[in-house]
C-alpha cells in the first residue's frame, strides 16, 4: 500500500487525479495511483470529479465504425489476456469484473482517447496532433477549450462552447515553457471561434508547456504580460 505524501497539497492531489484520468502518467506512476485509490478517499474523490468533468467531452466524437484491422488487433489483445500463464494466478470472471483498478484504467484510457478524437473531429483533419491541451476553468475545472498541434510550429485553439466576455474586455492567449523568462502572448481570442496560431517566432513546443487565457482590456494587456484573472489554463501533453 502506498500512502499519501505528507507534503502533498490539495492542488498537487487534484493535478495527479487529472493526469490519471487523462492517461498521461507513466506506467509506474499509474500503478502507484491505482494502489492509493484502494485506501485514499481524497484521491478517489478527486479522480471521480475529473471523470465527471471530462465525460461531456466524449460527446464531441461521433460514433465511428472500427476498421477490420482494428477489430483484429482488439481480438488479438483479448486472446492474449485470456491465455493462461503458469506464472500468474487464475482470475475468475467474478474477480476480474470487480477489479476496480482495471475499470479505472479503462475509464482513463477511454477519456483520453475521446479527448483526442474529439479534437481531431472538430478540426476535420486526418493528421493526428503531436500535442494536446485541455484548458479548464481554475474555479470548477470545467473544460472550455482544446489546443492541438499537428506539427511543432502551429497550434489550434478550439472552443468547446461559447464563453461570455464583458463588452470592454477580451480574452488573451498566453504560453510559457520551462526556462522562459515569462509568458508570451499568442494574441486575442474571440469567444466561440477557432484560432490558428503560427509559432515561427517561438521555440518548439514541449511537454508540460503552460497555456492559459486571461481576461484583459479590449486591446489586450498593455504591458505584454498577463494582468487580468485566468479564465482557462492547462498544460501540453505529448500524444505521439
Amino acid at each position: 500500500m502506498i500512502n499519501r505524501p505528507t507534503d502533498e497539497t490539495p492542488e498537487a492531489l487534484d493535478e495527479l487525479a487529472s493526469e490519471y484520468v487523462l492517461g498521461t502518467l507513466s506506467a509506474e506512476q499509474r500503478a502507484e495511483v491505482q494502489q492509493r485509490l484502494r485506501s485514499d478517499i481524497a484521491l478517489r474523490n478527486a479522480v471521480d470529479n475529473w471523470e465527471r468533468r471530462l465525460l461531456g467531452l466524449t460527446k464531441l466524437a461521433e460514433p465511428q465504425t472500427p476498421s477490420a484491422h482494428l477489430w483484429q488487433r482488439i481480438e488479438r489483445s483479448v486472446n492474449a489476456l485470456n491465455r493462461p500463464s503458469s506464472t500468474t494466478r487464475t482470475i475468475t470472471p467474478a474477480t476480474w469484473w470487480n477489479r476496480l483498478s482495471l475499470w479505472r484504467g479503462l475509464t482513463g484510457a477511454g477519456l483520453a482517447a475521446s479527448l483526442l478524437l474529439g479534437a481531431m473531429l472538430l478540426t476535420q483533419t486526418t493528421v493526428k496532433p503531436t500535442y494536446l491541451v485541455v484548458l479548464v476553468a481554475p474555479q470548477d475545472k470545467a473544460p472550455g477549450w482544446v489546443i492541438q498541434a499537428s506539427n511543432p510550429r502551429e497550434i489550434q485553439l478550439i472552443p468547446l462552447g461559447v464563453v461570455e466576455v464583458p463588452a470592454d474586455k477580451a480574452l488573451e492567449f498566453w504560453t510559457k515553457a520551462e526556462g522562459w523568462q515569462g509568458p508570451v502572448s499568442l494574441g486575442l481570442v474571440k469567444p466561440g471561434q477557432t484560432l490558428s496560431v503560427p509559432l515561427d517566432k517561438l521555440p518548439p513546443l514541449e511537454p508540460n508547456q503552460l497555456f492559459e487565457l486571461t481576461l484583459e482590456n479590449s486591446n489586450g494587456s498593455p504591458i505584454g504580460k498577463p494582468t487580468g484573472p485566468i479564465q482557462f489554463i492547462g498544460r501540453a501533453v505529448k500524444v505521439l
